[in-house]
């Protein structure tokens, strides 16, 4: 359904940093990157899609976060979760709500909320029962 994603980002040395250590937590490869465009990829695999983009917006305005939107990253194990959440925040990610259950949404969703370095609000979520 979906073929990517893309984020804008104003310091993208600064984003590409926070979205190397982030995905590399989950197991997710890095595509490309271009600097001088500036803009990078990432894509579970099998690939060719999804894609993950983080790069200056289109219009070469200033990027500015939307109320109301969130990217949400498929983890595989509770514990993938929790190791995302704890390298996002290392790599200066704001916290809007940690690890745990959110039982409103299903019995077994886990998730962990953040912003990361240029205020896009992502969510790190497992679907799966523990075990």
């Amino acid at each position: 359904m979906i073929s990517h994603t893309f984020l804008g980002v104003q310091d993208f040395d600064r984003a590409l940093r926070f979205y190397r250590a982030l995905f590399a937590a989950m197991g997710i490869d890095e595509r490309f990157c271009d600097p001088a465009r500036p803009w990078a990829g990432w894509q579970s695999d099998p690939g060719p899609r999804p894609l993950f983009l983080i790069g200056r917006p289109y219009d070469q305005q200033a990027h500015r976060p939307g109320n109301g939107q969130m990217i949400a990253l498929l983890a595989t194990t509770r514990e993938m979760v929790d190791e995302a959440y704890a390298v996002a925040m290392a790599a200066g990610a704001t916290d809007e709500g940690g690890p745990g259950l959110r039982p409103e949404y299903h019995p077994h969703y886990y998730g962990a909320y953040f912003r990361d370095s240029e205020g896009n609000k992502l969510c790190v979520v497992c679907h799966n029962a523990p075990g």
